[in-house]
Parts: C-alpha cells; sequence; structure tokens
C-alpha cells in the first residue's frame, strides 16, 4: 500500500511541514538529494594545516519576527542550537556550532532519506509514484520544498497552475568565496557591500558564536556580479571576490592558506504574487518554500509550516 505523506526536499520548508504533520500522527518520509541536512544553511568543512575549519557558506544569519517562528527560535535557543549574532544586527541569529544546527535539530527525529534524487513524481490512482534515483516510491500525497526552478520541472506534467508560479518566479545566484588567512585581517567581523559594489557581503566565520575563532571568512559576491560570472571556473571567481573584498575592507593583501568558491545558483528569488503556500486537495499535492514569500529562512519556516496546516485542515 503507498505510504501516506512524501516530501522532496529536506530545507527548511521540507523539514518545518514534516515537523508539523508528524506532530498530528502523519506518517511523513522526505527525500533530499543531499548527502546530509543543510540546503542553503550549509556548512562546509575543510582540513586546514592539520585542523578542521567549517565555513558557513549560504545563508548568513536569520531573523525571526512571526510569533510562531520566535518560539520556535526559542526552543532551538534551549537547545543550545542558535544564538544571537549581535555583529550582524540586534535580531540576527546565528545557528550554533554551525549554521546547519536547527536543520540537523528538526530532521533528527524525522524520516530522511538523504543522498536520494526525486526525478519524477507521476499521478497514479488516487496517490502518487515518485522516482527516487530508479526506484518507484508510492505515496498518498506529496510536498516540494524544493527551488522553484527545480519545483518547475517536476510540476511541469502533473499541475499546470502550480508549475506556472514557478516558473514566474526567478532566482538569482550568489559566488560564495571560503577563505582562511594566517593572520587577523585589521577590520570589523561583518563588511556590507553597497550598490555597484562586487561584494555585497562578508564575515569573520570563525567570530560566529561557537565557533573556533578562527581568522575564516565567507564572502558572497552580489547578484549582479554573480549573475555575469556565473558559468566561469571557481578558481577564478575564489581570486576575483578574495582580491575585491580586501579592497573593499580596506586592509593589506595576504596569502589566505585556504581558498575555495561555491556557486549557489538560485540563491536569491524573486517572488510573484500569490498564496505563501500551494496546496490541491483533490490531487494530495503542496509547494513550500522561501519562494513564495522572500528569501529569509523565516519564510522557509513560515511556508512549510502554513502548509502543514492547509493540509491538516
Amino acid at each position: 500500500m503507498p505510504r501516506e505523506i512524501a516530501i522532496v526536499g529536506a530545507g527548511m520548508a521540507g523539514l518545518a511541514c514534516a515537523t508539523q504533520l508528524a506532530r498530528d500522527g502523519r506518517q511523513v518520509t522526505l527525500f533530499d538529494k543531499g548527502r546530509g541536512p543543510d540546503g542553503r544553511m550549509a556548512t562546509r568543512r575543510a582540513e586546514i594545516g592539520g585542523e578542521t575549519v567549517r565555513f558557513d557558506h549560504g545563508a548568513q544569519y536569520f531573523t525571526a519576527r512571526d510569533s510562531g517562528f520566535q518560539e520556535q527560535v526559542a526552543l532551538w535557543e534551549s537547545e543550545s542550537v542558535v544564538a544571537r549574532w549581535p555583529a550582524a544586527g540586534e535580531d540576527a541569529w546565528v545557528g550554533t556550532p554551525a549554521m546547519n544546527a536547527p536543520i540537523k535539530a528538526l530532521a533528527e527525529p524525522l524520516e530522511v532519506q538523504w543522498a536520494a534524487r526525486v526525478t519524477d513524481i507521476v499521478k497514479s490512482g488516487q496517490g502518487w509514484r515518485l522516482n527516487v534515483d530508479d526506484e518507484i516510491h508510492e505515496f498518498e500525497s506529496v510536498v516540494l520544498g524544493i527551488p522553484a526552478e527545480q519545483a518547475a520541472e517536476l510540476l511541469a506534467n502533473t499541475h499546470a497552475e502550480f508549475a506556472d508560479r514557478a516558473r514566474r518566479t526567478q532566482s538569482r545566484p550568489c559566488w560564495a568565496l571560503m577563505a582562511q588567512f594566517p593572520e587577523r585581517l585589521e577590520c570589523g567581523d561583518v563588511l556590507r557591500g553597497g550598490e555597484g559594489d562586487t561584494v555585497s557581503w562578508a564575515a569573520r566565520n570563525g567570530a560566529k558564536p561557537g565557533r573556533d575563532g578562527s581568522e575564516s571568512w565567507v564572502v558572497h559576491g552580489s547578484p549582479d556580479w554573480s549573475l555575469t560570472h556565473l558559468k566561469e571556473e571557481a578558481d577564478s571567481v575564489a581570486g576575483q571576490l578574495l582580491d575585491a573584498f580586501l579592497h573593499q575592507a580596506e586592509v593589506m593583501p595576504q596569502a589566505p592558506l585556504h581558498m575555495a568558491a561555491h556557486r549557489w545558483r538560485f540563491a536569491m528569488a524573486e517572488p510573484v504574487d500569490g498564496p505563501d503556500a500551494l496546496w490541491n486537495a483533490e490531487a494530495r499535492l503542496g509547494v513550500a518554500g522561501d519562494w513564495l514569500i522572500v528569501p529569509r529562512v523565516e519564510a522557509a519556516w513560515l511556508s512549510g509550516t502554513r502548509l502543514a496546516r492547509a493540509i491538516l485542515a
């Protein structure tokens, strides 16, 4: 018999939806193509000089303005998986000891299949058939908690209205530089770029709460610059971002001990008007994600939570 609910994508939106459904006793299985919990709240490890250094190369921090999300953040704080980060703002929070800590906390009690790529979803009678790495899984309901561009592909032949909403949502890319320096840079812990700057954001990652204090930095290229250089090689992009960062920070250049770049192709969605979560009760199909509201961690949680409430209703 088909299992109850499948959720494609175990980022913040998918996990928030699954958490609410599981609390109501629903049987939920999540599938995620990643090797572990992170999504865009990702943390990358690097071995540098015999030590493991972590870089939060995706989302740098999040805020909590909705009362429901504030309650969730308070719970995470009590579990020591988040902490305030005053350097980024009075209302800024980060995961501890890494940005993906809240994602890990949400995923831990749930059934999540990692490194599982869903390539197709097909309506089958009253339910759905999912192709997961060439294996067929059957479920009564399906939820997509993935970026708009990826959702559009899976929805193309299954739900025209939802597919159209996803197609009309465009995401801007972001190149991220991860660099470890041998000596402390004489500048503040956070750099915010201005209009026309190559670097839109840079942060001393090692100075965040719960970190190791190392001189590790994460540097984000601006959306326009990242789009212009989208298809360039990572090594070339890393060098350009390093030069731009040192120039904007007005610090003496120094050669990093480690340097790598990562391309976030779907970093910042530009939502179109419509509901915060999509649910078709007759088809038993739902969609959630920050791209339905605004590109923020809080928005992803809100979208997933509101979709779960619609399913339960």
